[in-house]
């Protein structure tokens, strides 16, 4: 059983390089952005790598599948000295984490656990406005079991359901009641 915490999280700003094709081929745009964030001391403990998937392969062709590698970056980072990377800006708020340790090849199972399982028997909906946030913990070529350490943070928000009955109006959210 996976202790799944809900957490809320700040804003982030990030510098990106994003790659398309299959999620289980080599990733070197994340080397690429690694070399880059050295160069531009940006790297651990102060800042954060996190990956997006951005394509679901169960309704994307595997060649069209998008993922951006990025690197968080600190408030007054001159942007206008890197044309050749990207940026953009990651929004805080409410976020179910499931912190995931295993083979890299099974990231996949704590995505359909999260979307399959724990969402549908929490009081929770996945909020699709905004990306689901892998907080890379580790590298796994330097792990003894080439195991990937990974915080999956699913955003979410409280399902609202509003009802009127005989002029009572009465809002449900986080299985509480409220009538007005």
């Amino acid at each position: 059983m996976v202790n799944i915490e809900v957490k809320q999280l700040p804003a982030y700003e990030v510098a990106y390089i994003r790659r398309t094709g299959s999620y289980f081929e080599p990733q070197d745009h994340w080397m690429s952005l690694m070399q880059w964030a050295i160069e531009n001391g940006l790297f651990p403990p102060h800042q954060s790598f996190i990956g997006i998937s951005l394509d679901d392969p169960n309704f994307v062709e595997d060649s069209n599948c998008r993922h951006d590698a990025c690197v968080t970056i600190p408030e007054g980072f001159d942007k206008e000295k890197h044309k050749e990377i990207n940026f953009k800006k990651l929004d805080g708020g409410l976020y179910a984490l499931y912190p995931f340790y295993d083979t890299p090849e099974k990231l996949n199972f704590a995505y359909q656990y999260m979307f399959g399982e724990w969402l549908p028997n929490s009081v929770y909906i996945p909020d699709d406005e905004r990306y689901n946030l892998e907080f890379s913990l580790n590298n796994p070529s330097d792990d003894p079991d080439g195991k990937l350490k990974v915080d999956l943070l699913v955003p979410i928000k409280i399902e609202i359901l509003k009802l009127k009955y005989n002029n009572i109006s009465i809002t449900v959210g986080m299985r509480c009641f409220f009538i007005s």
